[in-house]
């Protein structure tokens, strides 16, 4: 790829030099180094440029320190920012050749609290993310731990997240065919994160990146976890306009979070809409938990996709399907599409019965605990 786009950033190779402070001015000195960081970080334009500050031999790591994933930072080159968090901005990089994103997380100083939080994100995201292979989750490539800024670096997906997609869309306008096939990358994804006994916590539209050819990646581990360490969490995850009523309420939860968040996406997917739009997170929050609200189903829906939908946001847990089921469900559908055969049930021209027959199967009229699909 051509770096003609860039105007890159390349981390400078010097020696710094060692100041010596006297032990009376260490404390005001304390004050006002944590003063200036602050203003540095918030008006910087370009974190990238932080680096610049430090002795590059601070990056480099001893063999003690050093992990499998640690990046080699005189080969990392990096571009514009394209988005940015409370505490993160992602930018554009190349990294021994190849297209990047770049996440820097900045950990500040003075606050022990938000820094100790942080820490723990970079930590987890790395550990979870460094072990995972597969063709819808976003390809971990290498990370850097040294403060004020730790790097997690990773492919490159060109065409941004899904919620930036559909916001471009107009609403109720997706096409059955790209419903499927976004809808199905998304659900192999997160079969796959599952079957590795892990829980996203945080599945969003914006948590989904789209690359060159328009297929899904799951993203942002940043709140996930094993499952079998969940439990020891404490608080809720994620965010509210997806979150499961029972995160809502910190309750226990189980992986079937992840399932009722995949409900509001392909919800997503079939309107182009935000869900509970008009709604502040936190009354969306509400609505759902104490009102067991959700964004409305428009009548244009594919029955067979609303049925879908419904068992994935259910109230109880167990009665939503996991996702080898909603994989297995959403493949016959498609298959069904391809094979030209409508989803939906037209009253009037034939009986009900006729028409489940002649879709063999591709609509599920079964209970939301079990979608059944017949061969």
């Amino acid at each position: 790829m051509s770096t003609s786009c860039f105007n890159p950033f390349r981390l400078p190779k010097y020696k710094g030099k060692t100041l010596s402070i006297p032990s009376s001015s260490r404390s005001q000195l304390n004050i006002n180094t944590e003063n200036t960081e602050r203003k540095r970080f918030d008006k910087l334009e370009s974190w990238s440029m932080i680096l610049d500050y430090e002795n590059i031999e601070s990056w480099e790591t001893s063999k003690e320190d050093r992990e499998e994933w640690t990046a080699d930072m005189s080969q990392l080159f990096i571009g514009n920012k394209f988005a940015s968090g409370a505490h993160s901005r992602i930018y554009r990089g190349i990294y021994k050749q190849k297209a990047v994103a770049v996440k820097m997380v900045r950990i500040p100083t003075h606050k022990e609290d938000i820094r100790s939080s942080l820490e723990q994100q970079f930590k987890s995201e790395i550990s979870l993310l460094s072990r995972l292979l597969h063709p819808n989750i976003v390809q971990f490539i290498a990370a850097c731990k040294k403060p004020p800024v730790y790097c997690i670096i990773t492919e490159y997906m060109s065409q941004g997240n899904l919620r930036m997609y559909l916001n471009k869309k107009e609403p109720y306008s997706l096409s059955i065919e790209t419903i499927l096939r976004l809808a199905l990358d998304i659900s192999r994804g997160m079969e796959y994160l599952h079957s590795q006994g892990v829980i996203h916590r945080d599945l969003k539209s914006n948590n989904l990146l789209l690359n060159d050819e328009m297929r899904v990646k799951v993203a942002d581990f940043g709140t996930s976890c094993l499952e079998t360490q969940c439990r020891e969490t404490k608080g809720n995850m994620g965010t509210y306009r997806w979150m499961a009523p029972e995160m809502i309420k910190e309750k226990p939860y189980t992986r079937k979070v992840d399932v009722y968040s995949f409900g509001i996406v392909l919800w997503e997917l079939t309107t182009a809409l935000l869900p509970f739009q008009g709604m502040t997170p936190v009354q969306a929050a509400f609505a759902v938990a104490d009102k067991n609200e959700r964004p409305p189903l428009p009548a244009s829906c594919q029955p067979a996709l609303a049925h879908l939908i419904k068992c994935c946001w259910a109230v109880n847990p167990s009665k939503r399907p996991d996702f080898n089921e909603i994989v297995s469900a959403l493949e016959k559908y498609d298959e069904c599409v391809k094979d030209g055969l409508p989803l939906t049930l037209h009253s009037g021209l034939v009986s009900r019965n006729a028409i489940l027959e002649r879709l063999k199967g591709c609509v599920s009229m079964s209970s939301c605990s079990s979608i059944s699909v017949n061969a």
